[in-house]
């Protein structure tokens, strides 16, 4: 297994600049990591960037407290597609969640779907899962199974605490087989990320991307 291939090179932090987004796109194209995930603003500067790269790149929706408008996500999907994001990290509406306003979950997505679908785009659903239970996961994992969504992802590393083995389980437990799950927030070595591909992550979120697959290259000497 080569721990690149799993991993979206990700820089969300609020201040980050062009020459930022131009390193991580270095790095990701240098170890060939899967994506780049990078602050709306810099797409366009990043495709360009990795125009003869195999990396794709992602953005963030709704990033990172996602009680925005389900229009105003939509908008925010519009611009990334126009700009030519390939995948699109969308965060669900967590005070929906929490107030027990399941049908607009469901309806918050259908109208994002449509779009994203449209647009043979990729779609990796924020469910923060650190700040739930494991009742509103195994919830929030029924209302995403019925939609064509191709990730769910546990966190957007903003909250209290990120990717957990318990979550991810839970997640692969309760989601159709073909949807894939995104681990992300947290992820700092090699032996955590390993974890959770084997525990059923299929893509890993990191900031210390570099530092995890130089740790596997020791590990593997």
């Amino acid at each position: 297994m080569q721990i690149a291939s799993y991993i979206d090179h990700t820089i969300l932090k609020p201040v980050t600049t062009p020459a930022d987004v131009k390193k991580i796109c270095v790095e990701a194209d240098s170890y060939q990591f899967a994506a780049v995930c990078i602050p709306p603003p810099y797409v366009r500067s990043a495709k360009a960037l990795l125009a003869n790269s195999p990396v794709k790149v992602a953005t963030v929706i709704g990033f990172p407290f996602g009680y925005s408008n389900a229009r105003a996500k939509l908008a925010e999907v519009q611009q990334a597609v126009r700009d030519g994001a390939d995948e699109l990290d969308i965060v669900i509406n967590l005070a929906a969640l929490k107030s027990g306003s399941w049908d607009y979950l469901q309806s918050e997505m259908e109208l994002l779907s449509e779009e994203i679908v449209n647009n043979k785009r990729v779609s990796k659903v924020i469910i923060e899962s650190g700040i739930l239970s494991d009742e509103e996961i195994k919830r929030v994992c029924g209302i995403y199974a019925t939609q064509p969504v191709d990730f769910l992802k546990t966190s957007t590393g903003y909250a209290e605490s990120g990717a957990s083995l318990h979550a991810v389980q839970l997640m692969r437990a309760n989601l159709p087989s073909g949807m894939r799950i995104k681990a992300s927030g947290g992820i700092k070595t090699y032996s955590f990320a390993k974890e959770l591909i084997d525990a059923g992550a299929t893509r890993l979120g990191c900031s210390a991307s570099i530092s995890i697959v130089e740790q596997q290259l020791r590990e593997n000497d």
